[in-house]
């Protein structure tokens, strides 16, 4: 299967191994897969902060970028509820309206694809330890993903699971809502990495890097032996 891969903005410039570690799993998977370089940002940003049209025309951008028929996969929950969402509503009454449509049907969050795509869910990964698992809004609400990132880990041999409290609540990061809500974002954020602390786990595993960026800025005020790893992270390990 042909398929091309979206990296959002923050993996590309903070935690690129998130992205080659996707690609080294959908390579496993037998996909062949496509990277234009000249690919940027998914408009969300923008769009979130409320600049519309701003936001319109890096999406405008992102659908040349993508043109084709091939399934665009992403490892972030987010960016890909964006495109699934946030286009519909950019280019409604709009000649790009089709278009637009087109696009969003076609990109896929990493676990979606694997699971409802790919029917794979044993990638002979490996990773010795205990973790708990964040559900980002995103998937939650935008993507509707809840079981297939579970499926998954249940077949990293080694990885003991163990639920976490309250884990379909939002960690507080929301883009720019951490900005220019800091104070709740950091108290919402607190929380959640309270509950991930109380598991006992050693890792805290999520399909979104910002999520984790959020919740790790904060265990590591806090001094606490917590890591994070994005789910790609963890389907490459031990292979």
């Amino acid at each position: 299967m042909k398929v091309q891969i979206f990296i959002p903005c923050f993996i590309d410039q903070l935690y690129p191994q998130v992205g080659f570690n996707m690609v080294k799993i959908l390579e496993k998977a037998g996909c062949e897969i496509t990277y234009n370089k000249d690919q940027t940002c998914c408009g969300q940003p923008a769009y979130n902060a409320g600049f519309r049209e701003e936001s319109k025309a890096v999406c405008k951008k992102f659908i040349r970028d993508f043109s084709g028929s091939e399934y665009i996969v992403t490892p972030s929950a987010s960016c890909a509820g964006f495109v699934k969402n946030g286009f519909k509503v950019l280019f409604e009454n709009t000649a790009q309206k089709m278009e637009a449509e087109k696009t969003s049907e076609r990109i896929y969050e990493l676990s979606d694809f694997l699971i409802n795509m790919l029917h794979i869910e044993n990638f002979g990964a490996r990773l010795e330890g205990t973790a708990t698992y964040h559900n980002s809004c995103a998937a939650l609400r935008e993507c509707n993903i809840k079981e297939e990132p579970q499926k998954l880990l249940k077949n990293v041999e080694g990885l003991t699971m163990i639920p976490m409290e309250d884990n379909e609540t939002c960690c507080g990061f929301g883009g720019t809502f951490a900005v220019k809500f800091n104070s709740i974002s950091a108290g919402m954020g607190e929380q959640k990495a309270q509950h991930a602390i109380n598991t006992g786990a050693e890792y805290l595993i999520s399909t979104d890097m910002s999520c984790l960026m959020h919740i790790d800025g904060i265990l590591k005020k806090q001094g606490g032996n917590l890591k994070v790893l994005h789910l790609a992270d963890v389907l490459a390990n031990g292979w």
